[in-house]
């Protein structure tokens, strides 16, 4: 009898002890969702960098000096650049643009190095990329989006730079001017375009602070514009709050726990959660930061061992008083990983390797499931993991959301030149989608669809603006809002100037059978909204509907 109670007691608190840890452990969703199609399988270049522009053209290219890549300029034109270390002499493109309707690549002509280099969306729609490597590192180029001529190309301008910019991040600011901070032995940052009379760069010692000697690991820095019109920049395994209009550090955050760095080459990804109460006084913002390499991993890498990425989120509230780091776990430990912001709220991670770091051979064991943080779930109840694609994307791949909610996915090329065979990862020429769960055929009745306003319309700041739109089925008025997303420049696992704002409305009201109206109140100022095109979705019960492209001015 006593052998019996003894035993039951032992179960007892056993299974308590189970139902305890249970109750602190993340719940993660497998197989969730969400379906990959392979849109071509050779589109001439390994797609390194990515923009998508607001006439529905993605503007893509890798280096200059990969050698011969596998589309030809047309018309006959060569590239002549005797500063290329590669191929003085060279009639293959390496930028095309590709169109998203038609599904469709077209060659572009870039003259100077754009190896490793960053860049923003001017207010007027045109992208303007800085830096890169050699001949190419002063260089501004510019290319205006046209439509139907198709004979828009790159516009170079040599020392449009104050300083050399390799792995340097751009972000609009809300005069629409770009600054550019950072890069491979630049601690100091600059603006573009600038006065004759201050033409310079100007100093930033957290670069120095943040720099690991002989690994960086504080280059290609996460970089958000604040609701209060300040800088938050992470590089390494910290941030601060920084004025750049007086060259001021107003804030420094706290290390985030554990000290791995996040930035390049550990190459983790950041997002800046979506901001909502646009109306209301104090505006809170969020940042959250996910994966990387732990500390040693690049030279433990370089002799041949391959340590685990990191499996750890950090979300901290970079407006709150006193600012703290909230750490949670990923179902998949991840570097070289992008980080999205989907038309619903929600966060997609996807591609990137699940040991080693970035650099020439460094990655191993590619992550080819991608993971959707739920930001407003329950913390133990946040990352769902999608369907997995069939190909690698490691180092040097890219991903930009599209206008009807698909996700493009390009590149991976972890050598030197462009390799396919022979090699454990081959370069990567390939386009391919993926499609969130909200675009599965059964959610089609749920989906809204704007009548109007017409694509490309212009709105103000403070401004109220009636949506219409309709939807074939049931619609659930509690459960509508908004969204203006801020396509990004992505290149190394970080989507520069990616933004998502949700607008403030009223109640949905019925206009006729299945068609409805929202009334929004546009962003009061370019401090939230920087000027320029953003992407305006209608979203219902978590599924968007196509976007619009709206200007902000």
């Amino acid at each position: 009898m006593k052998t019996t109670t003894s035993t039951s007691i032992f179960f007892f608190i056993l299974l308590h002890l189970f139902l305890l840890l249970s109750c602190h452990r993340p719940n993660f969703a497998s197989a969730a969702g969400g379906k990959w199609n392979l849109l071509m399988p050779n589109i001439g270049i390994s797609a390194m960098h990515m923009q998508l522009l607001n006439n529905d053209k993605v503007v893509i290219f890798d280096r200059t000096d990969f050698g011969h890549s596998n589309i030809s300029l047309p018309y006959g034109k060569c590239r002549n650049d005797p500063n290329d270390t590669t191929l003085q002499i060279d009639c293959t493109a390496h930028s095309v643009e590709y169109n998203t309707v038609t599904n469709s690549i077209r060659p572009l002509m870039v003259q100077t190095d754009v190896w490793c280099s960053s860049g923003a969306v001017f207010p007027d729609g045109s992208l303007v990329q800085t830096g890169g490597f050699n001949d190419g590192e002063k260089v501004v180029r510019v290319f205006k989006p046209c439509n139907g001529n198709n004979t828009c190309d790159w516009q170079e301008i040599q020392g449009g730079l104050a300083q050399r910019r390799w792995y340097a991040t751009n972000h609009i600011l809300p005069d629409g001017r770009q600054i550019v901070i950072g890069g491979r032995r630049a601690f100091n940052y600059e603006f573009y375009p600038k006065p004759a009379s201050a033409y310079k760069a100007y100093s930033l010692p957290f670069l120095v602070q943040t720099n690991d000697l002989k690994i960086e690991n504080n280059l290609y820095p996460f970089v958000f514009l604040n609701v209060d019109g300040n800088l938050f920049i992470f590089a390494n395994n910290r941030a601060i709050l920084f004025d750049y209009t007086k060259n001021v550090v107003v804030k420094n955050f706290p290390q985030i726990p554990g000290g791995d760095p996040r930035s390049y080459p550990s190459t983790g990804s950041a997002v800046l959660l979506p901001l909502k109460n646009l109306q209301t006084q104090q505006i809170q913002a969020e940042v959250l930061v996910c994966g990387g390499a732990p500390k040693g991993s690049y030279i433990s890498a370089q002799n041949g061992n391959f340590l685990a990425a990191l499996t750890t989120c950090g979300r901290i509230g970079i407006t709150d008083p006193n600012p703290q780091w909230t750490m949670e776990n990923m179902p998949l430990a991840r570097t070289m990983g992008d980080m999205l912001i989907l038309p619903n709220g929600n966060v997609l991670i996807i591609s990137g390797a699940a040991t080693g770091t970035a650099g020439w051979e460094l990655g191993r064991d590619p992550v080819l499931k991608p993971v959707i943080y739920r930001p407003d779930n329950p913390f133990s109840s946040r990352f769902e993991i999608q369907n997995p694609s069939t190909i690698p994307r490691m180092y040097h791949s890219t991903a930009t959301l599209l206008r009807d909610g698909r996700v493009l996915i390009g590149g991976s090329n972890p050598h030197i030149y462009y390799n396919f065979t022979g090699v454990l990862f081959p370069t990567e020429l390939s386009l391919e989608a993926f499609s969130p769960s909200y675009l599965d055929p059964e959610s089609e009745y749920l989906r809204p669809q704007i009548i109007s306003p017409a694509s490309q319309y212009t709105i103000g700041y403070g401004q109220r603006v009636p949506v219409r739109f309709k939807v074939s089925g049931r619609v659930n008025r509690n459960l509508v809002t908004v969204t203006m997303v801020a396509p990004g420049f992505n290149t190394h696992s970080f989507t520069q100037n990616q933004r998502l704002l949700v607008l403030a409305s009223e109640n949905v009201k019925l206009l006729g059978e299945k068609a409805y109206q929202i009334n929004v109140v546009t962003p009061n100022s370019a401090t939230l909204a920087p000027p320029g095109y953003y992407l305006l979705f209608v979203v219902h019960q978590d599924i968007p509907s196509e976007g619009i492209w709206v200007k902000i001015q």
